[in-house]
C-alpha cells in the first residue's frame, strides 16, 4: 500500500515488484504465499525500524488487505486509516496514499490482489462499479472475530504451498475473500476529523501498551480525553466498546502465536490476559473453540475454505 520512502530508507510498490531496504531503517520482506490463478497472495512483514512518511505512490491492483500484527497508518486522499489486526483494510486501484510506520515490534499484513473479474463478482458490481462500491469507499472494515479466526487458519495453511493443489488455492483464496466482503454487519458511524485523530492515537497506544494491566484513565490520559468522553466516542465510532476492541486486539495477536508456542500460560501473559484460565474463556467466548483446540486446528495440514460458524 506504500510507495517509496523519504530519504532512500525503503521501497514498497503495490505490485510487489521492487523492494529496496537501507540498512539502518526498517526492514521488510514481501513473500508470496500460495499460486492460485484468481488472485495474487502475499505476506508483507516489516520490522521494527523506524522510519519517516513514505512519499506518495499509488496503487496498480485492488486489494483487500489482512492486518494480522503491530499496526500502521494508511494515509489516502486525505484520510488516515488504522491498520490493526482488528482490521480490514479495501485498497482502490490508482489512488495516492502513504504509509507511516512500524511502530516497535513492526507489523505485519496478508494481502490478496484479486483479478478483477472475480472481485466484480464476489462484491457484485461490474469493473467499473468497484472504484464507488461502499466497502472500497469506506477503505476499512473491523474484523468480525469469526473473519479474524479465519483469517489466521488461512495464513497458517498458505505458509505450506508445497501442501496446496492449484482447485484448492483458487477456492480458498474466494472463500476468504467473500468472508472479508460480507463479513458482519454496520459498523460504526462516521466521525469528524478531530474524532478521527483520538481514535487513532487510542489505537496506537492500545497497540503499544497490549501486554500491560490498563485501566480507562490511563488511556484517557496517554490520549487526552477524559474518561467518559472517550469510552462514549470509541464505542460510537468503533461499534463496540474500548475494553472489547482491546480484548479482541489481544486474541489476534494470539491467533498468530498459537500455533507455534507449546507454552499456553506464558502467551496468555505475553498477550494481556492475566492467567490462563482468562485468556482461554475470552478465546472460547470469541471464536468458539479453546486455544488449544485452535492450535491443533491451525497445525493440520488441510484448511477447511469456509468461516467456522
Amino acid at each position: 500500500m506504500a510507495g517509496a520512502v523519504m530519504s532512500g530508507e525503503l521501497m514498497i510498490r503495490c505490485n510487489g515488484n521492487s523492494t529496496e531496504v537501507a540498512a539502518d531503517r526498517a526492514t521488510e520482506s514481501r513473500t508470496r504465499l500460495i499460486n492460485p490463478s484468481v488472485a495474487r497472495v502475499e505476506n508483507l512483514r516489516r520490522n521494527g525500524g523506524r522510519y519517516d512518511t513514505t512519499l506518495d505512490d499509488f496503487c496498480t491492483d485492488y486489494q483487500v488487505c489482512f492486518p494480522y500484527q503491530g499496526i500502521f497508518i494508511w494515509h489516502v486522499e486525505g484520510e488516515d486509516v488504522v491498520g490493526d489486526p482488528n482490521q480490514v483494510i479495501f485498497v482502490r486501484r490508482g489512488e495516492r496514499s502513504r504509509v507511516s510506520g512500524p511502530a516497535p515490534g513492526g507489523y505485519a499484513e496478508l494481502i490478496i490482489s484479486p483479478d478483477i473479474e472475480v472481485l466484480s463478482e464476489i462484491v457484485r458490481v461490474n469493473g467499473n462499479g468497484l472504484f464507488e462500491h461502499p466497502l472500497f469507499r469506506r477503505r476499512h472494515w473491523r474484523a468480525s472475530p469469526s473473519l479474524q479466526i479465519f483469517r489466521s487458519r488461512f495464513l497458517h495453511w498458505a505458509n505450506r504451498p508445497d501442501e496446496v493443489d492449484g482447485l484448492e488455492a483458487d477456492e480458498s483464496v474466494i472463500a476468504l475473500l467473500r468472508a472479508a466482503v460480507h463479513d458482519g454487519r454496520p459498523q460504526g458511524v462516521p466521525c469528524g476529523a478531530a474524532t478521527a485523530r483520538l481514535i487513532r492515537r487510542t489505537k496506537q497506544f492500545l497497540e503499544a501498551a497490549l501486554s500491560n494491566h490498563l485501566r480507562l484513565e490511563d488511556v484517557g490520559r496517554a490520549v487526552g480525553a477524559s474518561p467518559a468522553y472517550l469510552t462514549d466516542v470509541f464505542s460510537k465510532v468503533e461499534g463496540v466498546p474500548l475494553h472489547q476492541y482491546l480484548t479482541q486486539l489481544r486474541l489476534s495477536h494470539a491467533l498468530v502465536q498459537l500455533p507455534h508456542t507449546d507454552d499456553l500460560t506464558m502467551l496468555a501473559l505475553e498477550t494481556g490476559f492475566s492467567s490462563h484460565s482468562h485468556f482461554s474463556a475470552a478465546f472460547r467466548r470469541a471464536f468458539g473453540c479453546t486455544p488449544s483446540q485452535f492450535r491443533q486446528m491451525a497445525r493440520r495440514a488441510r484448511f477447511l475454505s469456509r468461516p467456522p460458524n
